[in-house]
């Protein structure tokens, strides 16, 4: 587990540990390409790196006039370049050591038209076009590359983002969130990890290279 908040990441390793798993936390920064190159070499003298989950992600508000120089930079950094960090540091090795899986987390905002998500948008969308790259250039090497992209999730992400923006109207807000989807609610943290878990599974060795939405019927089920 590699985040900016090493303690939260702890956390969760020792959740993993506790149900009979193996995880170790790391501190990590993803937007800066030292911070990640130096941890990835701590979890390289662990032994062999398999599977990359890139799973770091920040959101923004706001169109193109309204998405300041600094919020844009902000969202590219952790959104798109902290992807590229950890798959540039991870890639040689997984060269070396047979091949690999990548599983890199986009949004149905890169491949549809959202109101006031310029920059989230912008982001998500270089995610699907990185995945399409490194899965073309890679598969002599035998590293596999995917990428999912959930509709809205139910995470302790969404209420921090509904209370930052809409103080007052949570709940309103939230239930307009849940009737966006055609099927009526936000996904569920558990549902995108078993497509995860799928991906990076030996069942799912014939795919590369494509973008999976897991949206509620978001994309192809409005109006």
């Amino acid at each position: 587990m590699l985040d900016i908040d090493e303690n939260a990441a702890k956390t969760v390793a020792s959740e993993i540990v506790s149900t009979g798993g193996n995880a170790k936390a790391y501190s990590c920064d993803v937007a800066q390409h030292n911070s990640v190159k130096a941890a990835f070499n701590e979890v390289f003298q662990e032994g062999r790196v398999h599977i990359l989950v890139n799973n770091a992600g920040i959101s923004h508000i706001g169109n193109l006039e309204g998405t300041p120089e600094a919020e844009f930079d902000r969202v590219f950094s952790v959104n798109v370049k902290g992807m590229y960090n950890c798959m540039h540091a991870s890639a040689a090795h997984m060269k070396a050591n047979g091949g690999g899986i990548i599983l890199n987390m986009a949004s149905i905002a890169g491949t549809s038209g959202l109101a006031d998500r310029f920059a989230y948008s912008m982001s998500k969308g270089a995610v699907v076009a990185m995945t399409y790259s490194v899965a073309k250039d890679y598969l002599a090497h035998n590293i596999r590359c995917n990428c999912i992209s959930p509709a809205r999730v139910h995470t302790p992400f969404v209420d921090g983002f509904l209370h930052r923006n809409y103080p007052g109207k949570e709940q309103e807000m939230f239930e307009k969130l849940e009737k966006s989807q055609p099927i009526g609610r936000m996904a569920q943290p558990e549902e995108i990890a078993a497509l995860a878990l799928y991906l990076c599974s030996d069942e799912a060795s014939f795919i590369t290279g494509s973008d999976y939405p897991i949206d509620g019927g978001f994309l192809n089920l409005r109006g």
